[in-house]
């Protein structure tokens, strides 16, 4: 896994959720959801569940690390290109496009600028921003784009 370059966005980065879902996808490949405690408990409150049935009915283990099972490719809480549990959402979704392994040239030209119609786009984030980002002391604000639903 690619390590973030904080030269490569010293000067920060333009990100403005268009709603397209494409973050999941992933290049048109099925990715996992990764899950941690903090992120089952909060959707499973979202929910109204016990945070054992969440994780029994939504959860599955691969090398010891909780992410949403594969249901035929497709996050079962994405609908119409919406996330019907946005309020609660995974963190990895929460920090989307500012994960460590994304945050180099390369792997942004590459995988983020073609497959993301929000990146390049809307308000720059200044790399204390995207840091802030990176080791978790806040989301990504404001990349609802055109609705609190969006992916």
């Amino acid at each position: 896994m690619l390590k973030p370059d904080p030269s490569f966005y010293r000067d920060g980065l333009c990100f403005e959720c268009q709603g397209s879902s494409n973050c999941f996808k992933s290049r048109g490949e099925y990715c996992y959801v990764y899950l941690d405690l903090a992120d089952r408990q909060r959707l499973a409150a979202h929910l109204g569940l016990p945070l054992a049935d969440f994780t029994t009915e939504y959860c599955a283990k691969t090398d010891d690390h909780y992410h949403l099972k594969d249901i035929a490719h497709d996050c079962r809480f994405l609908q119409d290109q919406r996330c019907t549990v946005y309020e609660a959402r995974p963190t990895q979704c929460r920090t989307w496009p500012f994960w460590p392994s994304l945050l180099n040239r390369l792997t942004w030209e590459h995988d983020v600028m073609t497959n993301c119609p929000g990146a390049g786009m809307g308000r720059r984030y200044s790399a204390q921003e995207i840091n802030d980002i990176l080791w978790g002391s806040t989301d990504v604000p404001g990349v609802t784009g055109t609705g609190s639903a969006d992916a």
